[in-house]
């Protein structure tokens, strides 16, 4: 089930300022050392520095994120690109949709949309790589799985990168790594997506953190999956998933999260 956007963003607003609200106790040193936030298309305003591009993930490295979400589309000629929409409306003002224009065009008219190689090559291993795999189709499924299986071959899966979907049915389509890197996005219905990764042996999942409850959380726990959530953005919301022992914090506001959390260790490491 899709969720319209006028309404997911004034869902968002409530549910964030309601837990933005609530006080939380600081977490304990151990839990701020392992914090692992996740910059949701890296640090940008649509304005000035634009989503999925390579200053947005330049600000995201250099404040010591962890890592970073990305989306990937593919060209006419089967090129993996960086961007989230089917077209370019939303950020450029074009209709054309990302399936239809070569990657050569692409990169002569919006060159700020980085193939997936620059990326790879620039922040491999230096950021781990939350990868999005947005539903459309494969016109040549083989030949794409090789070129992702090439391009992602300086990294370990798990260790370096992750594939998640909005779209479960996308993971057979996916060859090129191990079914233990899949993390299916969940909206309202992590229920039945927690219960697809657990019986698939998946890594684990990602969801909004209202959704996911404590019990939930202890069935992932006992095989020893892990769990992301999102979209974070206040103190006490990062408090809170650190408290429960989230392994993954998602946010649009990631580089001042990364901030807070630093500001809190530096007073755990060194009280007065």
């Amino acid at each position: 089930m899709s969720v319209p956007p006028l309404m997911e963003s004034s869902f968002h607003f409530v549910v964030d300022l309601f837990f933005s609200r609530w006080p939380q106790p600081v977490p304990a040193m151990e839990k701020l050392k392992n914090c692992k936030i996740v910059s949701h298309r890296g640090e940008h305003d649509n304005r000035t520095v634009f989503e999925n591009t390579m200053e947005a993930f330049d600000r995201v490295l250099e404040a010591g994120v962890w890592g970073i979400e990305l989306d990937i589309r593919w060209t006419r000629d089967l090129h993996p690109v960086v961007f989230h929409d089917p077209d370019l409306m939303r950020l450029f003002g074009s209709d054309r949709r990302i399936s239809e224009i070569l990657q050569k065009e692409l990169r002569n008219h919006f060159p700020m949309i980085p193939h997936l190689s620059e990326v790879i090559q620039k922040f491999g291993k230096k950021l781990h790589f939350m990868v999005e795999i947005k539903k459309e189709v494969y016109p040549d499924p083989v030949y794409q799985n090789q070129v992702l299986k090439s391009l992602f071959s300086p990294l370990t899966p798990k260790k370096d990168f992750h594939i998640l979907t909005l779209s479960p049915e996308m993971f057979p389509i996916l060859s090129f790594t191990d079914p233990s890197a899949f993390l299916p996005i969940s909206e309202t219905n992590f229920i039945r997506l927690s219960k697809l990764s657990r019986e698939k042996r998946y890594g684990g999942i990602t969801g909004h953190y209202l959704f996911l409850s404590n019990p939930l959380l202890k069935k992932h726990r006992k095989i020893r999956q892990k769990i992301g959530t999102g979209f974070i953005s206040s103190r006490n919301a990062l408090f809170r998933e650190l408290n429960r022992d989230i392994d993954w914090i998602f946010s649009n506001h990631a580089v001042k999260l990364q901030g807070i959390r630093n500001e809190f260790l530096k007073k755990a490491v060194s009280p007065r």
